[in-house]
């Protein structure tokens, strides 16, 4: 158990042999004989790899209890080999600490996922998502408002969501996965939240779509649509559009995209799936955005990001429950007692969760 820990920690800290081995002053030989099995460590050695790797040492003799399962990751071929692992290795270990705290509840703490009912069996057109869309936003009671808190919403409705330091990397954009039939997904701490929003929505999509689409549609370009019109329905932006359109400004776009959380571009499609602008119009402003360099960042204050605060938020449930002690609580969380003791006591603490 602990030297496929440690090799995990190692790879998940971009770490080569040699590197961690210098760090803890071993030779990188000696760090493969812990990595396959043929040693163990003192205590003094176990704190050395704990720093290192920036694990507390509880990590290292967690029991393994997940696999990822049916693991898609979107753009994955222009990641780099070491960033991947990377990227897999910090998911593994925030799932794993997420459900050995849902374990310590007597009843499960989420509700577990299940699909919408009454989506029809199969989907012959990509029009057809706009009605599935508006169904799933009804049976989870969203109406047609903006939905504020993204993530909550599809905690809510079993789906986890796990936020990763992934910087600004546009080499990743998502991934979607299975823990004992639990669906996941997985988006970039520092991302704009437009961008984490449409992520969430498109994965919502494969999950409400699977095995619904007739021969020939595409179903990432079926998941796109989906993430849209879920993110802004078609009700609503023929409300604030009208039902047709000649043009449209470039500051009515920024502030529907402020209310509703998708992206000026995401817009701009909706409205042309729906028929508001013509194609002609929709090519003028496409080709307005790719000249000024918008279709890569788009003008006006980014959209602000999305927050995973659920895990958190059981952790004090189960802390103020006696489920869980104040040590396991700051294990959980990944940090050190004393400074989860002051988020605890709501002090003012340069100390942040790893969740």
């Amino acid at each position: 158990m602990f030297h496929q820990r440690l090799s995990r920690a190692r790879k998940a800290a971009g770490l080569s042999l040699r590197s961690l081995g210098e760090q803890v002053g071993l030779s990188h030989t000696a760090i493969k004989k812990y990595e396959d099995g043929e040693l163990m460590p003192a205590s003094d050695l176990l704190l050395k790899f704990s720093r290192a790797l920036k694990v507390r040492t509880e990590y290292f003799f967690r029991p393994d209890t997940i696999a990822l399962e049916g693991v898609e990751y979107r753009k994955r071929s222009s990641l780099p080999k070491k960033q991947l692992s990377a990227i897999t290795h910090e998911i593994i270990d925030k799932i794993e600490r997420r459900i050995e705290l849902e374990n310590l509840f007597p009843q499960p703490p989420v509700k577990p996922f299940e699909l919408v009912t009454g989506l029809p069996a199969r989907i012959e057109s990509l029009d057809e998502i706009e009605s599935i869309a508006n169904k799933v936003r009804s049976d989870w009671g969203l109406g047609f408002s903006p939905v504020l808190d993204l993530i909550d919403a599809l905690e809510t409705h079993g789906v986890r969501v796990f936020v990763v330091q992934l910087g600004a990397s546009d080499k990743f954009d998502g991934l979607a996965a299975k823990v004992n039939n639990m669906p996941l997904v997985v988006v970039g701490e520092n991302w704009p939240g437009d961008r984490q929003r449409f992520t969430l929505a498109h994965e919502l999509g494969h999950l409400m779509l699977s095995h619904r689409l007739a021969d020939g549609i595409d179903e990432e370009k079926a998941c796109n649509r989906f993430a849209g019109a879920f993110l802004l329905p078609d009700a609503s932006l023929r409300q604030e559009l009208g039902m047709h359109r000649s043009a449209i400004e470039l500051k009515e776009l920024g502030l529907l995209k402020e209310e509703f959380g998708l992206s000026m571009m995401g817009i701009l499609y909706r409205a042309l799936n729906l028929k508001i602008i013509s194609q002609s119009c929709f090519d003028s402003l496409m080709w307005r955005f790719r000249n000024n360099g918008w279709n890569r960042k788009e003008p006006g204050n980014p959209y602000p990001s999305e927050k995973a605060h659920v895990f958190e938020q059981l952790i004090f449930h189960a802390l103020a429950e006696d489920y869980i002690s104040e040590s396991k609580a700051a294990e959980l969380m990944n940090m050190k007692l004393s400074d989860f003791r002051c988020i605890r006591s709501l002090g003012n603490s340069d100390a942040v969760t790893h969740q």
